[in-house]
């Protein structure tokens, strides 16, 4: 019986002995098999954002180039653009309409009025770099010594690069008689047409000149023809609080009327296009669709 019972305990503890052994042999294989994973992640890991860099840099790239094929379109553009400009406006040097600015009467302006006309002058040559059809410009009895010029090559950047004929003589003894059009609001004849072989003057005045009929009365003392834009004929009076209504436009807007005219030949769209809401005038097309009748008020 005791020989049993020491069996039975030498049988326990053997058991024991072997459970105990198996279980750090067991913890050194899970231990082993976790690196193995984290290894295997980090491994994973490292390459993933290898991929994710790589593709980083390719994107960064791409772009950088699509921005430097851009650039280079852009100032290819700019070029074209610019000889294209160029060439129009040295092709209507030589032939094609001319319109002059008339700058005898800047003795009746203000050194505000001036500066304003300075400024009339750079939008009225940007218009024209811009127009498909541009017109032979013209700057007539602007001195150098005087306050206007100054202004112009103050106030207009490359003004003494303008593609235009700048000079101190009168128009009057640049132009024959019979080739030129006085632009003035108070001529009784609506301009027609824009003739390829007609000077169009425009007399250098700004809205806030006081004096009337300045340009007018000069065109008729030296006998020339006069005309107005045909304002009257295919425009109505819009309605407005203060009852304002005025056909004095600046130079710029004058001639922005015949470029758009001399493209489309038409006079609704012309006006449209150069005469400001602020004018008090509207075309008479679109007066007539604003007119409510009395079942509708």
């Amino acid at each position: 019986m005791e020989e049993e019972s020491c069996c039975c305990a030498d049988d326990l503890l053997e058991f024991l002995r072997i459970d105990v052994a198996l279980e750090p042999l067991c913890d050194r294989q899970e231990t082993t098999c976790s690196k193995n994973v984290m290894r295997k992640q980090r491994n994973w890991e490292r390459r993933l954002e290898a991929k994710r860099s790589k593709r980083k840099e390719e994107k960064q790239r791409k772009k950088l180039n699509k921005q430097n094929k851009d650039v280079n379109e852009l100032q290819l553009s700019k070029r074209v653009i610019k000889a294209i400009t160029k060439e129009r406006l040295e092709e209507a040097r030589g032939a094609g309409p001319g319109l002059c600015v008339d700058l005898s009467m800047t003795d009746c302006l203000s050194a505000k009025e001036i500066s304003r006309l300075a400024c009339q002058i750079r939008r009225l040559y940007g218009c024209n770099k811009k127009a498909l059809q541009p017109f032979r410009i013209f700057l007539t009895e602007l001195k150098k010594d005087s306050l206007l010029y100054k202004e112009c090559v103050r106030m207009n950047d490359g003004f003494l690069n303008y593609l235009i004929d700048v000079t101190e003589e009168s128009w009057f003894h640049l132009f024959p008689s019979e080739d030129v059009i006085y632009l003035t609001p108070d001529a009784s004849e609506a301009l027609e047409y824009v003739e390829e072989d007609k000077v169009y003057i425009l007399g250098g005045l700004v809205d806030e000149t006081i004096q009337k009929k300045i340009s007018y009365t000069r065109a008729k003392e030296l006998g020339v023809r006069t005309a107005r834009l045909p304002i009257d004929e295919y425009m109505v009076k819009r309605p407005n609080p203060k009852n304002f209504h005025s056909k004095i436009l600046a130079i710029n807007q004058v001639f922005e009327i015949l470029l758009t005219f001399r493209d489309t030949k038409d006079w609704t769209k012309a006006l449209a296009a150069g005469i400001p809401p602020g004018k008090g005038y509207m075309v008479a097309s679109a007066a007539s669709t604003d007119i409510s009748t009395p079942e509708e008020l």
